[in-house]
């Protein structure tokens, strides 16, 4: 009954032409070093056409690998622009729809689901997928009271397929570290393994997303759909509409592009301090820009929200850690963050470094915490990539001397990913302004602090 294609063979089979593919292109490459190219633009073209193989491997398969396909494509803005371009459209496909599963497949699930007479739930029920992603689909209808809806249908097999495509990913993760600079893929397909069980339970997810639908179901900024029935593999939620993330990075104004951009800043901050969740999978198909009354201008436009499936549990909110070492980092405490960090695991008892070329790896980094306004730009995104992947830089000889913390590592990959999106979008954010308001330890306890830290404080109130 499954629509993930096909059997296990034909998968692995799909899965398994990558590496010899990215092979292959090497010998290519070599050639054509031989034959006079630049050994700069063989590799540009190299990894053009490794990644315009790989995003559409990824995309035709879904399940755990159009489900790494969707992380990875967060990171297209480290990309050059040269390579980057080809592929975004690719990206924003992979991120909106796969290739729907067949009708009688999906009446399958939910007669076994929600019973034989499943519509009589349903005043109207549209068989052709709303959306298509990486382990269910999407329907349209209209409940029997006559609500809105969105019917998430999850594929059969998903969790098999999930787990035997990241398995066979990971075999050759090394391969696919140069289509993300500054990022070890590994340690992203084991985290995404690792959270199969979590991705595939609807109760879960149903869980997370009521929890965030209660909390901001006021908020002047922050739309989440709440949950109106679950079951076993089908989870119906109130529809939303709005324009997708996607479209705004693709086409979006100027307006629409700072705006989005600033509230998403804001629920990455607040939804955790709000809900005690993370929510865990920013990618642009997972959020709408929803116009608000015209005479309220950009300001009422509001950001809408979907996919809980996958979450962070941070009862405290996020650790304050962060934004203490944030906030001593910007005031040049050099010892003061060195000592956080390496009593929080960031760096090993066993590693010894140097305070000031610590902080000297950090502060370009957080440099959008500088500022009052930020502007987050491909160019930026890159410079920052380059900079920890090249072997001969400083930071990158200091960087894999430090150490993720299991605690932090879906913190550190939600963060990123959301920085990537800001870049995508190419929003000019307050993030400060978030920062301040959400994170604990950025913003100084009145009467602690440095003297200008006191003093910007007093100059801000």
């Amino acid at each position: 009954m499954s629509d993930l294609p096909r059997k296990a063979v034909t998968r692995t089979a799909k899965l398994a032409a990558l590496p010899l593919g990215i092979a292959g292109r090497a010998t290519w490459g070599l050639g054509k070093r031989i034959g006079g190219k630049s050994a700069e633009l063989v590799a540009r073209e190299l990894q053009q056409r490794t990644a315009e193989q790989l995003f559409k491997v990824l995309g035709e398969l879904k399940g755990g690998a159009m489900k790494l396909g969707q992380a990875l494509s967060v990171f297209e803005s480290a990309l050059p622009e040269e390579v980057g371009g080809p592929y975004r459209a690719a990206l924003t496909k992979l991120q909106e729809a796969a290739p729907p599963m067949p009708t009688r497949t999906v009446h399958a699930v939910l007669a076994e689901r929600l019973g034989e007479r499943w519509r009589e739930l349903f005043l109207e029920f549209e068989d052709k997928p709303a959306a298509a992603a990486s382990i269910g689909q999407v329907h349209r209808a209209v409940w029997h009271d006559g609500r809105e809806v969105a019917v998430k249908v999850q594929y059969p097999g998903a969790g098999e397929a999930l787990l035997s495509d990241l398995a066979q990913l990971s075999r050759f993760a090394r391969l696919l570290g140069p289509l993300v600079p500054g990022m070890d893929v590994k340690p992203l397909i084991t985290e995404l393994r690792d959270r199969v069980s979590e991705e595939l339970d609807y109760a879960l997810e149903a869980e997370a997303q009521r929890k965030h639908a209660e909390e901001f179901a006021d908020d002047p900024h922050v739309v989440v759909p709440d949950v109106v029935h679950q079951a076993d593999q089908v989870l119906v939620t109130e529809w939303m509409d709005g324009i997708p993330l996607s479209e705004i990075v693709a086409d979006g104004t100027e307006e629409q592009r700072d705006r989005a951009g600033q509230l998403l800043a804001r629920f990455l901050f607040s939804g955790p301090a709000r809900t005690g969740l993370l929510h865990a999978d920013p990618h642009p198909g997972n959020f709408r820009l929803l116009p608000g009354p015209a005479e309220d201008g950009p300001e009422g436009w509001r950001l809408g929200v979907l996919d809980f499936g996958t979450v962070d549990r941070l009862p405290g909110g996020l650790p304050a850690t962060i934004g203490t070492c944030l906030r001593m980092t910007l005031a040049g405490e050099a010892e003061t963050v060195y000592e956080l960090l390496r009593a929080e695991g960031f760096v090993k008892e066993s590693v010894v470094l140097d305070p000031d070329a610590v902080l000297e790896y950090l502060l370009p980094i957080i440099e959008p915490a500088e500022v009052e306004a930020f502007v987050f730009t491909r160019a930026w995104l890159r410079t920052q990539a380059a900079r920890i992947a090249d072997p001969r830089s400083p930071a990158h000889q200091l960087g894999k001397q430090l150490n993720l913390p299991p605690a932090y590592l879906l913190i550190h990959r939600v963060t990123l990913s959301t920085i990537g999106v800001l870049c995508q979008l190419n929003a000019t954010v307050r993030l400060r302004d978030e920062l301040t308001e959400w994170l604990p330890g950025f913003a100084p306890e009145p009467g602690t602090g440095t003297a200008d830290e006191q003093a910007a404080a007093e100059e801000r109130d």
